[in-house]
C-alpha cells in the first residue's frame, strides 16, 4: 500500500496523523511569507532600483522555505506517485528561464525573472506537501482568504479617506508608504479615480477581487458554522463594489465567463446557490455603488468626515443586509435544495442546463447594461467604462496591436526565447506604433517571448496536465472528498487569474504569480494521481533529487542574498548623491554593488555619470577611460538600454568626440525607430556633421552624412503616415511628428544642396506652434535669422525650466527645455559652421543667446568659450556688458579663476553688474 501521507490520495488515516512542531514552523513561515508578499512585491520587470529589494527579499523567504522542507521531508520524501513526479518537473520552470539567459536582450532582467520563478517552484513544492495535510490545507486556505479580505478592506480604506489609517498599518514593513500614504492604492488615469489597493494597477487588483469572489461565494457555502457564512456573506458586497471602482472592463467582461466555467464544477444545487448569492450581493452592490463612489471622489479632493461616514455606513449596511439573507438562505433554502434537486443530480448532463441558462442570462444583463439605457443605474463613469466595451474601443485596438507585435518577437527568437524582461527591451524594436507598454498585456505571449517555445510548451504542459488530472479526479472522488479537499478552492484561483491574464499582466506581480502556484498545487494535491513506475522509486534518483534542489536552493539564496546587497549599495549612493560632494563617498558603494553584480544597470548609470563629471571639472582622462569602459561592458549585456546608450552618446560629447557619438545612434537607431527624440539627435547631428564637412571640403562625407539625415527623414515621414492608417479609436502614444529641430535640419541640408524651395516648404512644415513666425521671415539661413532663432529658443526652454521643481509634470518640462535649448545650439552651431569657425563675425545677440544656453545647459566652459569670443572693449554697449556679466558670473559658477581685467572695465561702466553678476551664478 502506498505511504497514507506521501503517497496516494486515498487513506483517510492521513488526516489523523499528529503533525511535528517542525512541520507547524514551517507552515508559519509559510504564512507569515504569505502575509508579507501583497504589501511588498510589486511588478518584477521594472528596472527601478526601488522595486528590487522586496522581490529579492521574497526570493530568499521562498528560498529558505524551501530549505526548510528539505530538512523535514529529506527522510520522508519518495517519489511514489504523480504528484511527487509534479514536483520534479516544476524545476523545469526556472530551468528554461536558465536556458533562455543563453540569448537575453537584458542579462539584468532575465537573472532577476529567473530568481522569481525560482521562487515560484519553490512555492509550489513546499505547497504541493503542505497542503496534503487536511489540517495544514484547511489553515493556508483561511490564511490566504483572511489576507484577501484585508486586502479588500485596505483597498476601501483608502477609497472611504482613511488612507492615513491603511498606511500606519502596514508603513512599519512596506516601502510602498510615503508620507503616511500608501502610494497608488488610489490611482487616477483617464477614466477618473480607479481603486487599486496594494497593486497599484486596477487592472490587476479586478483580476484579484474576481477570484476571491468567487472564493468567498464557495467558502461560505461549504461553510457549517454560522458565523463561517456570515463573515464570507458579508465580504460579498465590498468585493463587488471594489471590482466595480477599479473601472476595469477586463475584469467586468472576464467575470461572467469564470462564472460560467466553475458552475460546470458544481452540483445543480450548488449552482442555484452561487447564482442566488452572487444575485443578491451583485443587487445590493449596484444599489450602493454610486453613492460610495461619488464619496471616494469627493473624500480624494477635499477631507470630509460626514461623508466618510455615510460612505462606511452604505458599505456597512449593504454588506450586513446581503449577509443576512445569504445567512436565510443557507439556513433553509440550501438543505432543501438538496434533497429535492437529489435526483436531478443523478440525471446525465443535469450540470449543464444552469450554465447554459447562466449564459443566456449573462448575455441578457450584458446586453440591458451596454446596449440601452439601464446603464443609468449605475454610477457615471461605470457606466462610461461599460459605453466603451467594444471591439473598436482603444484599449482592445491596442491590445491586439501589443499581440501582433509580440509574436513578431517570437518570430526571431523562436526556439528558447529572448530571456526574462525580453519585451520591455525590446518592444520599441517591434512596435507597430510609438505606445509605451513594459508590458505585452497578455502573459502567455509574454511568457512565449522570454522562454521561446521550448519554454512555453514546458509551461503549458505542466499546468494543463495539473488541470487535466484535476478535473478528472475531482470528477471521480467529488463524492467523497469534502470541500477542504477537494481542490475546488485552489482551481477558483488558478483559473481566475489565468484567464483574467490573458487579457493584462497579473503574473507580474509576484503575489499574484505565488497565488497561482499555491494553486497549482493544491490543485495537484486533489488530482487523480497514480503511482509512478517501480524505476522512479530508487534512492538514487530521490537523493539525486534533494541534492539537486539543495545546490539550487543554495545557489538563489546566494544570488539573491548578493543582489540585495548591492541593491542596498546602489540605495545608499543614490541617497548620498542629493548632499555629498566627495567622489570618492559616492563612488565607493557604487564600486561595492558592481563588485556583487557587475553590469547592474542603475548602478552603471550612476557611477558612469559621477565620473562624466569628475572629467568634466578636472579634465582627468583616467575618469572618461573608466566610464567608458563600465558603459561598453555593460552594454554587451544590456544592448537596448536606452539611457546606457544616452549616456554613451553624452560621454562621447563630453570628448568631443562628435563622430563616435554620431555612430552610436546611427548603429542603434533600428531599436528605437518610434522614438522622435533619437530621429531628432540622430538628423540634427548628421546635418551638423555633413554641414562641418562640407567646410572642410570633404564632399565624402558631407554626401554621407546627409545622406543618412534623409534616410532617417524618409522613415519619420513614413511613420507619421503609417500612423494616419491606425483606426481612429486607437491611440497612438508617444507624439512622433516633425519637430523643429528636424525641420531646420532637413531644411539646412536642402539649402546647401540647392533645393531653396524645398527647404522653405519643410521650414514651414517643421517651424509650428512658437516657431511658426520664424519660418516666414525674410533671408532665413542669415546669421540675423539664426540669432532670432537662438533667442526664441533660450526664451522658450528658459520657461520650461522655470516650471521644473514644482512637482507638475516635471520630465515633460525637462524634456521640453531640453528640446528648445537644443534648437538654439544647433542654429548656433550652423551659423559658426557659416562664418567658417569665426566667432567674432557672428552677431553679438547670437553669441549672448549660445552662451546662455550653454550655461543653462551645465556646459560651462563652452559658455565661457563663446561668450569670451565675442567680447570687445566697448563697454558702452549693452549687449557688449551682458556678454560679460554672463562671462563672469559662467566663471564664477565653474570655480574658475576671475577675469579680473573684464570685471573691473565693467564695474567701470555700470557698479550695478556687480549684483547681476550674482544673479547669473543663482541660475
Amino acid at each position: 500500500m502506498s505511504n497514507p501521507v506521501y503517497g496516494k490520495k486515498a487513506a483517510p488515516s492521513r488526516n489523523a496523523e499528529k503533525l511535528s512542531g517542525a512541520l507547524w514552523t514551517l507552515v508559519v513561515g509559510f504564512i507569515v511569507f504569505l502575509v508579507w508578499t501583497p504589501f511588498q512585491v510589486a511588478l518584477f520587470n521594472g528596472q527601478q532600483i526601488d522595486f528590487e529589494k522586496p522581490i529579492y527579499i521574497a526570493v530568499l523567504l521562498g528560498c529558505l522555505l524551501l530549505i526548510g522542507w528539505i530538512g523535514i521531508f529529506f527522510t520522508k520524501f519518495r517519489l511514489n506517485d504523480e504528484r511527487d513526479l509534479l514536483a520534479v518537473l516544476v524545476l523545469l520552470l526556472p530551468l528554461t528561464y536558465l536556458l533562455s539567459m543563453f540569448a537575453a536582450a537584458s542579462h539584468y532582467m532575465a537573472v532577476n525573472l529567473l530568481l522569481i520563478q525560482s521562487m515560484y517552484a519553490a512555492v509550489f513544492i513546499v505547497s504541493l506537501y503542505l497542503l496534503r495535510h487536511k489540517q495544514i490545507n484547511v489553515t493556508i486556505q483561511n490564511a490566504v482568504l483572511t489576507v484577501a479580505y484585508v486586502l479588500v478592506w485596505f483597498g476601501m480604506l483608502n477609497w472611504l479617506g482613511a488612507w492615513n489609517v491603511a498606511g500606519g498599518i502596514v508603513g512599519w514593513f512596506s516601502n510602498t508608504v510615503k508620507g503616511g500614504r500608501y502610494l497608488d492604492a488610489v490611482m487616477t488615469d483617464a477614466n477618473g479615480l480607479r481603486l487599486t489597493s496594494v497593486f497599484q494597477y486596477a487592472n490587476t487588483y479586478a483580476a484579484f477581487l474576481m477570484a476571491f469572489l468567487f472564493v468567498a461565494i464557495f467558502a461560505l457555502i461549504r461553510s457549517r458554522r454560522w458565523y463561517g457564512t456570515l463573515t464570507h456573506a458579508f465580504m460579498l458586497v465590498p468585493i463587488i463594489v471594489s471590482l466595480l471602482l477599479t473601472l476595469s472592463r477586463g475584469g467586468l467582461v472576464m467575470l461572467p465567463v469564470v462564472f460560467v466555467l466553475l458552475l460546470l464544477f458544481l452540483k445543480p444545487a450548488r449552482q442555484i446557490l452561487w447564482i442566488l448569492h452572487l444575485g443578491i450581493a451583485g443587487i445590493i452592490s449596484l444599489a450602493i455603488t454610486s453613492p460610495v463612489t461619488n464619496i471616494g471622489e469627493r473624500l480624494s479632493k477635499v477631507p470630509d468626515a460626514g461623508a466618510a461616514f455615510r460612505g462606511w455606513c452604505w458599505l456597512l449596511i449593504g454588506s450586513a443586509a446581503a449577509a443576512a439573507l445569504s445567512w436565510v438562505i443557507q439556513k433553509y433554502l440550501a438543505p432543501w435544495l438538496d434533497g429535492k434537486l437529489e435526483g436531478w443530480t443523478k440525471r446525465r448532463l443535469s450540470g449543464l442546463w444552469l450554465p447554459i441558462g447562466s449564459t443566456v442570462l449573462v448575455g441578457l444583463v450584458a446586453f440591458l447594461l451596454i446596449g440601452t439605457g439601464l446603464r443609468s443605474i449605475l454610477p457615471a463613469n461605470v457606466e462610461t467604462r461599460l459605453e466603451n466595451i467594444n471591439f473598436k474601443q482603444h484599449s482592445v485596438l491596442e491590445r491586439m496591436t501589443f499581440y501582433k507585435d509580440a509574436l513578431k518577437v517570437v518570430k526571431d527568437h523562436p526556439v528558447i526565447g529572448t530571456g526574462g524582461g525580453g519585451w520591455a527591451s525590446l518592444y520599441e524594436q517591434y512596435q507597430n506604433n510609438p505606445y509605451v507598454s513594459r508590458q505585452a498585456h497578455n502573459f502567455f505571449l509574454q511568457y512565449l517571448i522570454e522562454v521561446g517555445i521550448v519554454g512555453f510548451l514546458v509551461f503549458m504542459g505542466f499546468i494543463l496536465y495539473i488541470f487535466y488530472k484535476y478535473i478528472r479526479g475531482y470528477i471521480k472522488n467529488r463524492n467523497e472528498l469534502d470541500d477542504y479537499s477537494n481542490g475546488f478552492f485552489y482551481l477558483i484561483l488558478t483559473l481566475s487569474i489565468l484567464l483574467h491574464s490573458t487579457l493584462d499582466f497579473n503574473l507580474s506581480y509576484g503575489f499574484m504569480g505565488i497565488l497561482v502556484f499555491l494553486g497549482l498545487a493544491g490543485m495537484a494535491d486533489a488530482m487523480d494521481s497514480r503511482e509512478v513506475k517501480p524505476a522512479l522509486k530508487g534512492n538514487g534518483i530521490r537523493y539525486g533529487y534533494l541534492a539537486v534542489l539543495t545546490v539550487a536552493a543554495v545557489t538563489v539564496l546566494t544570488v539573491s542574498g548578493r543582489s540585495l546587497s548591492s541593491n542596498a549599495s546602489t540605495v545608499e549612493a543614490k541617497g548620498l548623491v542629493r548632499y555629498s560632494t566627495s567622489y570618492e563617498e559616492i563612488a565607493s558603494p557604487l564600486q561595492k554593488a558592481l563588485k556583487l553584480r557587475p553590469t547592474h544597470p542603475e548602478s552603471v548609470l550612476l557611477l558612469s555619470a559621477l565620473d562624466q563629471q569628475i572629467y568634466k571639472q578636472t579634465g582627468q582622462e583616467e575618469f572618461a577611460e573608466k566610464a567608458h569602459a563600465l558603459l561598453n561592458k555593460t552594454l554587451k549585456k544590456e544592448p537596448s538600454n536606452k539611457q546606457l546608450l544616452n549616456q554613451l552618446v553624452n560621454l562621447y560629447d563630453l570628448k568631443k568626440e562628435p563622430e563616435l557619438a554620431y555612430k552610436v545612434l546611427l548603429d542603434n537607431s533600428y531599436r528605437f525607430k518610434w522614438d522622435i527624440n533619437w530621429y531628432e539627435q540622430l538628423i540634427s547631428r548628421a546635418s551638423a556633421l555633413g554641414s562641418e564637412a562640407r567646410a572642410q571640403k570633404d564632399s565624402a562625407k558631407e554626401q554621407s552624412y546627409f545622406q543618412d539625415a534623409l534616410t532617417a527623414y524618409d522613415q519619420v515621414e513614413a511613420g507619421i503616415a503609417h500612423i494616419k492608417t491606425l483606426p481612429k479609436e486607437q491611440l497612438q502614444g508617444r507624439p512622433f511628428d516633425v519637430t523643429p529641430l528636424i525641420g531646420m535640419s532637413i531644411s539646412r541640408i536642402k539649402e546647401l544642396s540647392g533645393d531653396s524651395a524645398g527647404a522653405a516648404e519643410l521650414l514651414q512644415t517643421g517651424f509650428t506652434g512658437s516657431y511658426a513666425d520664424l519660418a516666414s521671415q525674410p533671408e532665413p539661413w542669415s546669421p540675423d535669422w539664426y540669432s532670432a532663432v537662438a533667442a526664441r529658443a533660450l526664451e522658450l526652454g528658459q520657461a520650461s525650466r522655470a516650471q521644473i521643481g514644482d512637482g507638475i509634470n516635471d520630465d515633460a518640462e525637462e524634456a521640453t527645455m531640453e528640446a528648445n535649448f537644443g534648437i538654439g545650439l544647433q542654429a548656433y552651431g550652423y551659423a559658426l559652421n557659416d562664418a567658417g569657425g569665426k566667432e567674432s563675425e557672428l552677431p553679438a545677440p547670437l553669441a549672448l543667446a549660445a552662451g546662455k544656453t550653454q550655461l543653462l545647459s551645465g556646459d560651462f566652459q563652452e559658455a565661457i568659450n563663446t561668450f569670451k569670443g565675442k567680447l570687445s572693449d566697448d563697454y558702452s554697449d549693452a549687449v557688449n556688458r551682458e556678454l560679460a556679466r554672463w562671462y563672469l558670473g559662467a566663471l564664477k559658477k565653474a570655480n574658475l579663476v576671475q577675469d579680473q581685467d573684464v570685471y573691473n572695465k565693467l564695474i567701470a561702466a555700470d557698479p550695478n553688474e556687480a549684483a547681476q553678476i550674482d544673479d547669473v551664478v543663482k541660475m
